[in-house]
């Protein structure tokens, strides 16, 4: 396999994440005889204080070029006002448009010996494993009209869905559910958001599609209760643009920690993949953060970009085995005991990687 790999490292923590994932990739390659050529390009508030906007038009060529995109993370409190051209976030949105990249994927499941890491009882935790499907460039944070009155004293943002949009993001939880175990729910506000009961309506339909799956219909904030209550009893979560992000935000909490949560955008161009914490500015340069989700965002990319479903299990398989280790980085290990560096939990990872055919030359070019 000969495949480019765009890596927009971008703010906070979101350098040292991006250089755990691509040591992984090029450990992976070099096992398994692929030539994987990583650039990097600035983005995000990396871009605007180097004068640039969040995208910078080279940034986003290098990106369409590329088989796929690895993104660290956006966001900066000294970009945080202003106007919103301006603002870090800004290019996150526009890259996923430019992408096309319409279908959300987040994972959360609590890994074997992270049972009792989170605020949840272990018995509620154990065996957890959902998906959650979000819609991605539509809704709330695309829809208009949008903006401020005149006097700047009154705010607008327009929920928009359309069936077709609907469509498609329906389809894709099916499809995954059907690798799974079998049943989707799609949360919504039908009972009081006229989006949603368009919405309810599509997912409906899309289902009789699939009559081996089961649907469940949910309202968000009786949804948000239940991932607290009984997070075992999700398979595929389906929800749109805001209501995916919120409850996606949630479940990290469920597992443990943002840390490890991966993610993947995909649907358009090659697919863009990102680990679903912020870029944590308190603690960036320290060499405190968890690598885990980027790690398991590059085992996504193999995956979904690229095809390479058994070098996605061996990331993971590495993943789990070193958690199972007592491998903890600081947001992971309990009161009084000792927690690994970012490049530390990096290394551990890939010591369990397994064997596997050589001849793969990784490169890396800063783009």
């Amino acid at each position: 396999m000969h495949a480019t790999i765009a890596l927009l490292p971008g703010d906070g923590i979101g350098p040292e994440v991006v250089a755990a994932a691509a040591d992984v990739l090029e450990a992976v390659a070099g096992r398994r005889g692929h030539t994987f050529t990583l650039t990097r390009s600035p983005f995000g508030a990396a871009a605007l204080r180097a004068g640039d906007p969040p995208l910078p038009p080279a940034t986003l060529e290098t990106c369409l070029a590329a088989d796929a995109v690895l993104l660290g993370a956006v966001g900066d409190p000294a970009f945080s006002e202003g106007p919103r051209e301006r603002r870090p976030e800004t290019g996150l949105l526009e890259l996923r448009k430019a992408l096309g990249v319409y279908a959300n994927l987040r994972p959360a499941r609590v890994w074997p010996g992270l049972e009792d890491g989170g605020s949840l009882r272990a018995e509620t935790l154990r065996g957890v494993d959902l998906l959650i499907v979000r819609e991605l460039i539509g809704g709330i944070y695309f829809g208009e009209p949008r903006g401020r009155t005149s006097d700047r004293r009154e705010a607008f943002d327009t929920m928009r869905y359309a069936a077709h949009e609907i469509e498609r993001i329906a389809a894709v939880a099916f499809e995954s559910a059907r690798g799974r175990r079998k049943l989707v729910t799609s949360v919504d506000k039908a009972n009081v958001l006229e989006s949603s009961r368009l919405w309810r309506e599509v997912v409906a339909e899309v289902a009789s599609g699939y009559p081996d799956v089961r649907l469940e219909h949910q309202l968000v904030d009786s949804c948000a209760m239940r991932l607290v209550s009984d997070p075992g009893s999700f398979d595929v979560m389906l929800a749109g643009n805001l209501f995916g992000d919120i409850l996606s935000d949630e479940a990290g909490a469920v597992v443990g920690s943002l840390g490890l949560l991966p993610s993947a955008s995909v649907g358009g161009s090659g697919g863009l993949f990102e680990p679903v914490h912020g870029s944590a500015p308190d603690i960036a340069g320290r060499n405190l953060a968890n690598p885990v989700g980027a790690i398991a965002s590059a085992a996504m990319l193999l995956r979904h970009a690229l095809g390479l479903g058994a070098e996605a299990d061996a990331i993971e398989t590495a993943i789990g085995a070193a958690l199972d280790a007592g491998c903890r980085t600081a947001d992971l290990a309990r009161e009084g005991e000792s927690s690994l560096s970012c490049t530390e939990m990096t290394r551990a990872i890939v010591d369990r990687l397994g064997p596997g055919p050589t001849g793969g030359s990784p490169r890396l070019r800063n783009g």
